[in-house]
């Protein structure tokens, strides 16, 4: 590809895809994992000038981290390789809590350089904020593996405007990432502020409303056996009902404009500001070709103030978890 586009991922001056590739359903909570169709999904992003990539230890568990290792491997200059601690898993997949104790910080960091195959991870974050640990605490830890060449730069997930603000003053946090799409708005009050006086990228994942913003889905049923919005309140019941008309004028406004809904959906993020990129996650090379096209789209001030209109913060109905 030729000049594919680039935003800067925080202060730092590496360009990073507006448009990243996040993994997580190649390994978990999607259904079934398909090794081999992930890894030809990995390499032709890279073909695609596609140079972010998101993962984390809990993805698996563990399983993830070893598939985007060794498919980024043999190109590791071409990639910047996020990934992430902080969620403890047992081997059956069971949640056991949150971690930010610096001993675990560092041993979960080496654990991940040994899963991925790699020297150094390029953006480390704190997948969940410890309310056992002080923020300053675990960012210290952190930092320390800066020092020590283990990871470039920091990041926090799902943090507060106020524990950003305290982490930033122990070390740099170069990114923030927070689930973000036309009916998750809840950034919006006063996190891409923050992020965005302080130099720091807005990384929104689920920025297709884990799917539901392609117009695809239309019923439970829709969903295999082992995918975890089968029992996801906003996927559920009369939830279900009220937040398919919110998808309706989203698909309304893709058809007048001849792109599909999911590229209205990532280009209104793209939209948002300058320092807020998005990592759409995906198993299916069509489907990762349609979502990288949305980096073309152009919306008019008429399609933003519709959107606002049909989509406000909070529109959605049900719990995002």
């Amino acid at each position: 590809m030729s000049n594919p586009p680039r935003r800067q991922l925080g202060s730092t001056g590496v360009q990073i895809s507006p448009i990243g590739l996040g993994c997580m359903g190649m390994s978990d909570f999607y259904g079934k994992a398909e090794d081999t169709a992930s890894t030809a999904l990995l390499h032709h992003a890279l073909d695609s000038g596609v140079n972010f990539f998101d993962t984390a230890d809990m993805y698996g568990p563990w399983t993830n981290e070893r598939l985007v290792g060794k498919a980024l491997r043999a190109r590791r200059n071409e990639a910047v390789i996020a990934t992430k601690f902080a969620v403890m898993r047992s081997e059956d997949g069971r949640f056991l809590g949150v971690n930010g104790k610096p001993d675990y910080v560092r041993a979960a960091c080496d654990a991940s350089l040994e899963r991925l195959g790699i020297d150094t991870i390029d953006l480390y974050y704190q997948h969940r904020v410890d309310p056992q640990t002080p923020i300053e605490e675990t960012v210290g830890a952190m930092a320390g593996l800066v020092a020590a060449g283990k990871v470039r730069f920091l990041g926090l997930s799902e943090a507060t405007p106020e524990q950003v603000r305290r982490a930033h003053a122990v070390h740099p946090i170069t990114a923030l990432q927070t689930e973000y799409s036309l009916w998750s708005r809840e950034p919006e009050a006063e996190l891409l502020d923050t992020c965005q006086e302080l130099g720091i990228t807005f990384v929104a994942y689920s920025p297709l409303g884990r799917g539901f913003l392609t117009g695809a889905i239309t019923s439970a049923e829709d969903f295999a056996p082992g995918d975890f919005r089968r029992n996801n309140p906003r996927f559920t019941g009369d939830n279900l009902k009220r937040n398919l008309d919110l998808v309706q004028a989203v698909r309304q406004l893709a058809t007048e404009k001849t792109i599909t809904p999911a590229q209205l959906a990532l280009a209104w993020l793209l939209q948002r500001a300058p320092h807020i990129v998005c990592i759409p996650g995906t198993t299916k090379q069509p489907r990762f070709d349609e979502n990288q096209a949305a980096n073309a789209v152009v919306l008019s001030p008429e399609d933003l103030a519709f959107l606002d209109q049909q989509l406000p913060v909070g529109a959605a109905a049900g719990g995002r978890y």
